[in-house]
């Protein structure tokens, strides 16, 4: 028996397991203006050794990890929504996603990294430059 939800049709099915990982639009849009800045990263890196959890751009020198978070997936308060389908399920999923993140950044941030967090919706000249300011933040930058 498995804990996931059955889908309710082909076309949810196939909806969902086409939903990237990495490369999204925001992400694309992000990488592409701290790119024309000059700014250098890794692209889907775990920023620990051993983490299975990877951030979506990595300053390895900067000790700066960036997420760019889905409104659905991590629960945007702004615009968040909640599926009628599998409706506990889905609630206990968002929920605990956000519990990861919660988790990932207190990880991280004990080991020294600054953690951005950017929501999709987020208007990519504005999120790099709350990025840039991560990285002004650190002494170590490269």
């Amino acid at each position: 028996m498995t804990n996931r939800p059955l889908p309710d049709s082909v076309a949810t099915r196939n909806r969902m397991s086409a939903q990237r990982r990495r490369d999204t639009v925001p992400e694309l849009a992000l990488r592409r203006e701290l790119h024309r800045r000059g700014r250098r990263y890794r692209v889907d890196r775990a920023p620990l050794p051993g983490m299975r959890r990877r951030a979506d751009l990595v300053f390895p020198g900067a000790r700066v990890a960036v997420f760019v978070d889905g409104c659905f997936w991590h629960s945007c308060p702004a615009h968040a929504t909640s599926p009628r389908n599998n409706a506990d399920w889905w609630a206990a999923k968002l929920a605990g996603n956000v519990v990861r993140d919660r988790d990932t950044d207190a990880l991280l941030t004990a080991a020294g990294w600054t953690v951005v967090r950017i929501w999709e919706h987020e208007d990519p000249v504005a999120a790099a430059d709350t990025v840039e300011a991560a990285l002004r933040g650190k002494s170590n930058d490269r």
